[in-house]
C-alpha cells in the first residue's frame, strides 16, 4: 500500500481523536497523487472530499487493514506504524508548524529511501512540504 500521512514539526498527528488541521489544496494533491487507484479512508475522513472523488474512495473504520498493494490509504487519525510491514511508499506532508497532538509518527530512519521533496502552497497554509519515501529492497 501507499500510506499518506500529515505531520506537524514534531511528527503529530493527532490531537484526541482529531485531525491537527486540514487545507483544501492539500486534499486535491492527495487525489491527484492517487490518479485512478482506490483511496482507503476513513469515515472522520471521509469528511474532507467531495462526492465527486466517491468512485475512488473506499471508506473504513479499518481502512489500513483493508487497503491492498495498489492501493494508497491516508491515515490522518489511525497509528499506522503496525502496517509499515504491507506499506511500499509513504507520502509524508508537513505542515510546517507545531499543533497540539496526543498521537505521533516518525519514519523509521532505516529501510526507506527519500524520493521526492516538494514545496506547495496550501489554501489555509503558506508553505506544505511534501515528502515521498520508498521502501529499501534489502
Amino acid at each position: 500500500m501507499k500510506l499518506i500521512l500529515c505531520v506537524d514539526d514534531k511528527g503529530g498527528l493527532a490531537f484526541n481523536h482529531r485531525r491537527q488541521s486540514r487545507d483544501r489544496v492539500l486534499n486535491e494533491r492527495i487525489l491527484m497523487h492517487c490518479g485512478m487507484h482506490r483511496l482507503w479512508i476513513s469515515p472522520y475522513t471521509a469528511k474532507l472530499f467531495g462526492a465527486d472523488t466517491a468512485v475512488r474512495l473506499c471508506i473504513a473504520e479499518d481502512c489500513l487493514e483493508r487497503a491492498e498493494e495498489d492501493d494508497y490509504c491516508f491515515a490522518e487519525v489511525h497509528n499506522p506504524a503496525p502496517y509499515l510491514n504491507r506499506v511500499q511508499q509513504v507520502i509524508v506532508y508537513h505542515w510546517n508548524r507545531v499543533y497540539p497532538a496526543d498521537r505521533y509518527f516518525t519514519l523509521p530512519e532505516t529501510g526507506w529511501i527519500k524520493q521526492s521533496e516538494t514545496e506547495f502552497a496550501g489554501s489555509s497554509h503558506e508553505k506544505i512540504t511534501e515528502e515521498v519515501f520508498v521502501k529499501c529492497e534489502n
